[in-house]
């Protein structure tokens, strides 16, 4: 059961993170373009640090390319 707990918390934690980072970019990108291009540019350097059969760079690239095309969308509504 604390198990499960945990695995929520942090479920929920990591909603409200990206709910709050979408809000910052898109607050930030508003005053000042260029965010997302300095992101986006920045992703040859994003990796997975995990150490076991887990890591997947190319995954977490991929999803952090999605948060960024989102991002460039919810600002042209």
């Amino acid at each position: 059961m604390h198990g499960r707990r945990n695995c929520l918390e942090t479920r929920q934690r990591e909603i409200a993170t990206e709910h709050l980072l979408f809000k910052l970019i898109e607050y930030v990108e508003a005053g000042t373009p260029g965010l997302l291009d300095f992101l986006q540019g920045s992703l040859d350097h994003l990796g997975d640090n995990a150490s076991d059969d887990t890591k997947d760079d190319e995954r977490v690239r991929a999803i952090a390319q999605r948060m960024i095309d989102g991002a460039r969308k919810q600002g042209i509504d």
